[in-house]
């Protein structure tokens, strides 16, 4: 009998078959957990710094012609 990891390997394996006969590739990748603490405080950090800078107007513009870019 299969064990509990064999089978679920195996459903993977299927799924991710699936997705690469559909022309995508399955990747993994890490990213900051956004609930924790230490990410909050140092976005505090660097928004601070941002609104500090004396470009503070210039990037902000930059970014709100970003947000007017059509969706493609």
């Amino acid at each position: 009998m299969a064990t509990t990891s064999t089978r679920s390997r195996s459903r993977i394996k299927v799924h991710r078959d699936r997705l690469r006969a559909l022309g995508l590739l399955t990747i993994q990748i890490c990213v900051a957990d956004t609930r924790a603490l230490s990410f909050r405080a140092e976005a505090h950090c660097q928004s601070a710094a941002v609104a500090a800078s004396p470009h503070a107007a210039d990037d902000q513009a930059f970014i709100a012609s970003l947000a007017d870019l059509p969706d493609k």
